[in-house]
């Protein structure tokens, strides 16, 4: 029985990747372990898509659905600019849950400057809570084109903002109640407020300009997973630092209670840049000069055995989860 969430790399690589239809010489970049868009050679310039499904939440999930999929898009150094939308509702919905829904992807598109061009919309039988599925087109230029899979050994990994922003902002939202009697309400809005961090677009721009070699964005899985999913997209190991990646007071609160692991709790709103040593503190300062927090995590290994994280001075094995802790919940 397959693991809820993300399907394992070892299962993708033996079922999903073998089956993808004919070749196309322009598709740039194939589908592949931690690689979350495509790349299509149009001539002047890159098509670069993307899609995503919104399941781990019910609150806010237009939002969600843009934001997500258009931090993927600008990993690949594109500017987000169409956006498809599917989106599926229990059989028990009104008018008034899809009215919810097009008003946040309305004003989340709106925000970013994006194109909501199409999609499809419908009751589906079998559903508990409706799921909202986004493809998202961006472009770029074709010198200034990302590839997920270039990071370099001796790249520096920077990480910005921190661990579990989704995630913090999805049980704050899910589990407001019962967090409310436990932390007290203001404690609740403020995590519940993650939501807004969560575009990495404006980091993703800000840091191409400077030059990086490779970007992505860890989602389900958290910083642990997405860390993996790069490493194994470039062929590479890596080594972080458990003290330097940021993790707010009020998502270590909300683990704790929930004994959840934060580093494998979904995390987008944080962006993972891997650059050569010398581009890295010009990118942390620009990113901060722009109010966008940023750390130098650790460092990308040649050796692609050597996945470790140092904890108290000691270096631990820092194994793939697999699933994101989040499922322990819902």
């Amino acid at each position: 029985m397959l693991p809820t969430g993300k399907i394992p790399p070892e299962k993708l690589k033996s079922i999903v990747f073998r089956r993808l239809g004919i070749e196309d010489n322009r598709v740039l970049i194939k589908p592949g372990v931690g690689l979350d868009a495509t790349a299509i050679d149009l001539g002047d310039t890159i098509l670069v898509a993307s899609t995503d499904p919104i399941t781990g939440a019910s609150k806010h999930i237009g939002f969600y659905a843009v934001n997500v999929n258009a931090n993927d898009v600008a990993t690949f150094g594109a500017k987000p600019k169409w956006f498809l939308v599917t989106i599926l509702l229990p059989e028990d919905a009104d008018e008034a849950l899809l009215e919810e829904i097009m008003n946040d992807l309305d004003k989340s598109a709106r925000e970013l400057e994006i194109s909501i061009v199409g999609g499809h919309t419908e009751v589906t039988p079998g559903l508990n809570r409706p799921i909202v599925v986004g493809t998202m087109f961006g472009e770029v230029k074709r010198e200034k084109l990302v590839y997920s899979s270039n990071a370099k050994a001796g790249d520096a990994i920077i990480l910005t903002k921190g661990a579990a922003i989704e995630g913090t902002s999805i049980i704050a939202m899910e589990k407001e109640e019962e967090l409310k009697e436990v932390f007290g309400e203001e404690f609740v809005k403020r995590a519940k407020d993650f939501l807004w961090k969560i575009s990495v677009v404006k980091d993703a721009l800000i840091a191409s300009e400077i030059g990086v070699n490779a970007m992505h964005d860890p989602t389900e899985g958290g910083i642990t997973n997405g860390l993996h999913e790069m490493a194994d997209a470039s062929n590479l190991g890596f080594r972080v630092y458990w003290e330097r990646i940021p993790i707010a007071e009020e998502t270590k609160k909300i683990c704790e209670y929930y004994n959840l692991n934060p580093l494998a709790l979904i995390s987008s709103g944080a962006l993972m840049i891997s650059a050569p040593k010398e581009n890295a503190e010009k990118i942390v300062k620009a990113l901060k000069n722009e109010n966008i927090e940023a750390s130098v995590i650790g460092e990308f290994l040649e050796d692609k055995s050597v996945r470790i994280i140092v904890k108290d001075g000691k270096e631990e094995k820092l194994e793939q989860p697999l699933s994101d802790e989040l499922w322990k919940l819902f």
